[in-house]
């Protein structure tokens, strides 16, 4: 009985695969005002609070990561110009951390990619600010030693589908909707 037992728990485990923990992550991102140059943009970072992610023999079958969003900062500036850009992505004008302090993202697929490099293309729901919506993004995985890697090619999302939107007079017409990002996760 004990062998039936153990037999299903390992049956059980290839079925729904095995789950790796984030250890380590970098989580870069790119906003731009209507003219996009690097003259006219910022970037920065937000870290990953918590995630998973879920193997199934040596593929990427699942995960998810939650960002932490009371994290994010501007890197292209520093000093007092740095602080109220951070203040600005923080408060209502775009992200609301103090109402929504996490952001996350569930994969729902990982298929096969043509590109050498990126060779997976990595779908899942992006939530932001209490909004959900898919996204779709080229990602380098490796799988080695109980370690799994993953890394995103640049990619983008439409802000404005999570109202992610600049509150103000001008409202959106200094800022693209789009935001760039590349993601680093390693997990075991």
């Amino acid at each position: 009985m004990k062998k039936i037992f153990l037999l299903a728990v390992l049956a059980g485990g290839l079925a729904f695969g095995q789950s790796k923990k984030v250890v380590a992550s970098d989580v870069h991102w790119w906003g731009y005002k209507v003219a996009k140059s690097e003259a006219s943009s910022h970037d920065g970072t937000v870290k990953v609070k918590s995630g998973d992610m879920i193997m199934k023999g040596n593929n990427l079958v699942g995960g998810s990561f939650v960002l932490d969003m009371t994290s994010i900062s501007s890197t292209d500036l520093s000093g007092e110009y740095q602080q109220k850009l951070n203040g600005h992505l923080k408060n209502g004008d775009f992200f609301e951390v103090e109402k929504f302090p996490t952001a996350s993202f569930k994969i729902t697929s990982v298929k096969k990619n043509s590109d050498k490099i990126y060779n997976s293309l990595v779908t899942g729901n992006l939530t932001v600010k209490g909004k959900t919506s898919p996204i779709t993004f080229p990602a380098k995985i490796a799988y080695s030693k109980g370690v799994v890697s993953l890394v995103s090619d640049k990619f983008s999302f439409d802000r404005q589908k999570f109202d992610v939107a600049y509150k103000s007079t001008m409202q959106d017409v200094f800022v693209k909707d789009d935001i760039e990002m590349i993601v680093k996760v390693t997990a075991k």
